[in-house]
């Protein structure tokens, strides 16, 4: 994720029945040790351990038989670097077919920081822990057919200023007007406080009744999203930005920043997991009810309905 500042924000929860959910705690943290190990290089965009990355994700879309846009699920683009120098990315891109057309984005960055100065930059929480949250909503829909289309975005060079998801939205594998909402996560893994901020509901409060956690592990709370808030506000802070300057309704699941942030220390042996296993389990939670009751014929902008 890109650098953010600290806020104390709200507190809310309305309750709902509870339903059981349906995540391989096992296979998740897995995952996370696999994505984030030194293997992987620290995941920077346009290097070997970049491609590693992709090519995970890609054999699990595939096992998991999700369908493809393009050839080998890759979304190829390019970029300028801070460098001058001409940057090759890649988003990865599959997807569920649902009931209707219409389409639910659930995404996350998998790249990070790389070897800086001669130490691998793992990126456990930011943004393995996201990206392996995705993988297991992905292997949950495989077997439970959603009502919407379901798009599973793991988006490259957000560490770069969010370029994986803005040439997404300005090259669409579907037309904007049938994407109704974006659910992004960056950095889910790593909170002592078990605390869990969904941003958005500042700019679209009619989100906030499809967000619950019948367990309260972790509480989620709502925050971070006032422009008045100046850096604590993280709207454009990761790639549900890119969605947001389309005028397409997000909900962003996050942490606030902690010691490890951006640091070496970044990895596994340094998280919560049994706070991140909840996390997934909530935000899964989150988007069975979305899925089950959310029209995205109906855009929220600006605290107005428009249809």
């Amino acid at each position: 994720m890109i650098k953010r500042i600290l806020i104390i924000g709200l507190f809310v929860l309305p309750a709902i029945t509870s339903c059981s959910q349906k995540v391989n705690q096992v296979k998740v943290l897995n995952d996370l040790k696999e994505l984030s190990s030194d293997a992987y290089e620290g995941r920077k965009v346009d290097t070997k351990g970049g491609e590693k990355a992709a090519e995970f994700i890609i054999k699990r879309y595939h096992d998991l038989g999700l369908l493809a846009y393009d050839k080998d699920y890759r979304q190829n683009f390019t970029f300028t670097g801070r460098d001058g120098q001409v940057v090759h990315g890649k988003n990865i891109i599959g997807f569920l077919k649902g009931k209707t057309d219409q389409v639910i984005v659930i995404s996350a960055h998998y790249d990070h920081l790389g070897i800086i100065k001669g130490e691998i930059y793992n990126g456990t929480d930011d943004n393995a822990s996201g990206t392996c949250g995705l993988l297991a909503f992905a292997e949950y829909f495989s077997k439970h057919q959603p009502q919407h289309t379901l798009i599973f975005a793991a988006f490259d060079a957000e560490e770069e200023g969010l370029q994986g998801s803005k040439y997404f939205v300005n090259h669409p594998t579907v037309p904007l007007s049938q994407i109704g909402l974006n659910i992004n996560m960056d950095m889910i893994a790593h909170n002592d406080k078990n605390e869990l901020y969904a941003c958005g509901t500042f700019e679209f409060p009619e989100l906030k009744k499809f967000i619950f956690n019948n367990s309260d592990k972790p509480k989620i709370l709502f925050g971070h999203d006032d422009p008045k808030q100046g850096h604590d506000d993280w709207t454009n802070q990761s790639d549900q930005g890119s969605f947001y300057a389309k005028k397409i309704p997000f909900i962003y699941f996050g942490v606030e920043d902690h010691k490890d942030y951006h640091q070496p220390t970044d990895e596994f042996k340094n998280i919560n997991q049994e706070f991140y296993v909840n996390s997934v389990k909530a935000i899964l939670q989150v988007i069975k009810n979305f899925d089950k009751n959310y029209s995205v014929q109906t855009v929220f902008k600006n605290n107005q309905i428009m249809k």
